[in-house]
């Protein structure tokens, strides 16, 4: 049966908006990003800019250089807080060492060479746990999602999973994959997976079954009706998805490497506990600080051509 244009473009159109509408029940801040890239490519045809709602007006706090500056207001007030409290000495230094003082740990472990190698294993150890945690989710998602019977019986498992502590699973995992990579990268899978799951397969569920319906009629079935129709309506809900998984994967590196690790930023945090280097301590909060807010950036690029190409 061949598919008539124009109808499907409608669908497509519909798909859409059912996907800003999903996305915001998932993370209302996603939402908002997606319906500010959809609006932006709607002026090129006219069914496209009757399908999306009027964008708000432009602020001053939409600049991106007025976003940035105001951003870095916080940091610098607390940097400068910080620095008045260990020149007055209210906080004992050994407690609370000053800024330049953790500048110059950073140093010692630069010079030593040491400090770009746990930098670069953390970041090698969180990318791989969580492209693999992420891939599964979403796999996963689409069981749960699509199927009523992979709903019933993978959801209420998955459900009680995802409430066990991280620190749970590293004994299962050492005595299972013992002190190496694989333990480490396996736990910041699991916490990468379940982000990408819950938010995938609630928008799954949650898709308009009056436009699957309605790509049905025009000839649409298995890829071609998951590739036009309900793809779209769930990229904006994946792009959450992996933004919440992104932040997980930071959080269970941590809970990886102080517990089994010789190497990564999370070590640093424990042997510097173990020896007393609260400059050594803050050091490593602020690089895994700063590495978070990178990847999520380069994640917030990536989102918005994925926006413009699905929605």
């Amino acid at each position: 049966m061949s598919v008539p244009g124009s109808g499907v473009a409608l669908v497509v159109d519909a798909a859409s908006a059912a996907g800003r509408t999903a996305e915001a029940e998932a993370l209302d801040d996603a939402a908002r990003r997606a319906d500010g890239s959809t609006g932006g490519s709607a002026g090129g045809g006219t069914g496209r800019a009757g399908a999306d709602a009027p964008s708000a007006p432009r602020t001053v706090w939409d600049r991106t250089g007025v976003r940035l500056a105001a951003g870095a207001v916080l940091p610098l007030l607390i940097l400068l807080a910080w620095q008045l409290t260990t020149a007055a000495e209210l906080v004992p230094a050994y407690r609370l060492p000053g800024p330049w003082a953790v500048v110059q740990a950073g140093a010692e472990l630069l010079e030593r060479g040491e400090l770009g190698l746990h930098i670069a294993i953390s970041v090698q150890r969180v990318l791989i746990g969580f492209a693999a945690g992420s891939v599964v989710g979403l796999a996963v998602a689409a069981v749960v999602g699509l199927s009523r019977a992979g709903d019933a019986l993978l959801n209420p498992t998955l459900a009680a999973l995802r409430a066990v502590p991280s620190l749970a699973w590293v004994p299962l995992l050492i005595l299972w994959l013992q002190i190496g990579e694989e333990s480490k990268i396996t736990l910041i899978a699991i916490g990468a997976f379940f982000p990408v799951f819950t938010t995938v397969a609630a928008a799954l569920r949650h898709i308009d079954p009056h436009l699957v319906e309605a790509g049905r009629c025009f000839g649409l079935r298995g890829w071609s009706l998951f590739r036009t129709i309900q793809l779209p309506a769930v990229v904006p809900s994946v792009v959450s998805g992996l933004r919440l998984a992104l932040a997980q994967a930071w959080l269970f590196l941590v809970a990886a490497e102080l517990i089994a690790s010789s190497m990564g930023l999370g070590f640093i945090l424990n042997d510097s506990q173990q020896t007393g280097r609260v400059d050594r301590i803050l050091l490593a909060i602020v690089l895994l600080a700063l590495l978070g807010s990178l990847t999520n950036a380069l994640l917030g690029i990536a989102e918005k051509k994925l926006l413009r190409r699905w929605t």
